[in-house]
């Protein structure tokens, strides 16, 4: 990992160093543009052909129904399913809260306004299932659709040799009720739910996170049809704070955590002192070749790096800066800086509180926005999931109490029309 001192980087050279994930030749773009087209125009056959291009499998069918999840989740042992169900009620435990109605406001008398929840009615939830299978992730977006009250929830994960999906999937699809699955990933996987095809049901809003493929697809779709996205949630990324309270060993193993997920996966230290850097990449050294993922992790970290800053409050500085995915605080001392994060996706407090917590089963949403969007995302939720329509009621004596003043702004505005829609009512014989 490269070595940096912060005190010594200048503005440009810090904006440099936190961009990540960019493709400047819109190679990236142009491929999944390619793939976005194809499968607008081709619909099921598209999503055949590259099931066979990148999954490597020939599909008789595109989805898997209820009886082949049965089948597939009965390999699931007791104890798996255990930790799943534990997982679920943390989740759900957490996200259930978030569903909370507003109070009425009087503005002024006579005047009333609210606002009321209603769920989007079709929601995609793409379920990666590369290099690493998440049923983990399955649960994060099922579980608030489940809560928001979504109608149609349709569920998109790439095949596996077999044409089928992991057994964990299967039966995490149990527990949530979902019936079908359907056998597409990748950038055609957002495609087939945004566009429609014709096993594939056009979806109103699609959730989840991906590679830069699948992450560029949403953008794309986004702005070019009437299908709507949760965030830009790309290749995982974290960032760890630490200082001299800081347990190094706890510190290499969170940084390979997240650089395990995939080569594009971005894992950044910043600590208080060369001391830290040089134990924690020690311990790298002793952790990193036992990991039945350490190819992939090694990657990573060549892509990763260490900022060195002369305090917490300089080392937050930077972490606003790169806006992480993924926070951790690892140090005795947090309490005195959580005031001053601005831009994190999620955070990790103390010792003793691990990201991996939070991917499972602590109970918050691990679908978040990286590469810097956590400047203006918020990671998913149960408000993710539904709309918040706003109601307003007026009395006789509310349109007397309004009316005039609403008169004034739409003459200054040239809107004579919109006055004259309140007159009548003022002054109806």
């Amino acid at each position: 990992m490269k070595v940096f001192n912060y005190s010594d980087l200048s503005k440009s050279e810090i904006q440099k160093l936190v961009q990540r994930n960019v493709d400047p030749a819109n190679e990236i773009r142009a491929i999944v543009e390619d793939v976005i087209a194809h499968v607008q125009q081709n619909g099921d056959s598209a999503l055949l052909d590259y099931a066979l291009k990148f999954d490597k499998v020939e599909l008789d069918k595109l989805y898997l129904d209820k009886n082949e999840l049965i089948e597939i989740a009965s390999t699931v042992t007791n104890e798996q399913k255990a930790a799943l169900r534990i997982a679920y009620n943390n989740i759900y435990k957490f996200h259930a809260a978030q569903l909370k109605g507003e109070d009425k406001v009087e503005t002024m008398p006579g005047v009333t306004c609210w606002r009321e929840l209603r769920p989007i009615e079709k929601v995609g939830l793409y379920i990666p299932g590369g290099s690493a299978v998440l049923p983990s992730t399955f649960l994060m977006l099922g579980i608030p659709a489940k809560i928001a009250g979504c109608g149609e929830i349709v569920v998109c994960s790439p095949p596996q040799k077999n044409g089928r999906v992991n057994a964990f999937i299967a039966y995490v699809a149990l527990l949530l009720g979902v019936d079908k699955i359907y056998l597409a990933g990748g950038s055609q996987a957002i495609a087939a739910m945004a566009y429609g095809t014709e096993t594939i049901t056009k979806v109103d809003k699609i959730f989840g996170p991906g590679n830069q493929f699948v992450t560029k697809a949403k953008t794309i779709i986004q702005s070019t049809t009437t299908t709507a996205i949760d965030m830009p949630a790309g290749p995982s990324e974290v960032l760890v704070i630490a200082d001299e309270t800081a347990n190094p060993v706890y510190v290499a193993a969170d940084l390979l955590a997240q650089a395990e997920h995939g080569m594009d996966s971005q894992s950044i230290l910043v600590c208080t002192s060369t001391k830290i850097t040089e134990e924690v990449l020690a311990e790298l050294d002793k952790q990193l070749p036992v990991l039945p993922r350490a190819e992939i992790a090694k990657v990573a970290m060549v892509n990763s790096y260490i900022v060195v800053a002369d305090n917490l409050s300089k080392a937050m500085d930077f972490s606003n800066a790169y806006a992480p995915e993924h926070l951790i605080l690892a140090t005795e001392n947090w309490q005195s800086i959580t005031a001053n994060i601005i831009n994190a996706g999620s955070v990790f407090l103390g010792n003793l509180t691990p990201e991996s917590a939070g991917d499972y089963a602590s109970g918050t949403n691990h679908t978040l926005p990286t590469s810097s969007y956590s400047r203006a995302y918020s990671g998913v939720s149960v408000d993710s999931f539904v709309k918040k329509i706003t109601f307003q009621y007026i009395t006789p004596e509310g349109i007397q109490n309004i009316g005039p003043s609403v008169e004034i702004l739409a003459e200054l505005e040239g809107l004579h029309a919109h006055k004259n829609a309140v007159t009548v009512r003022r002054f109806e014989p």
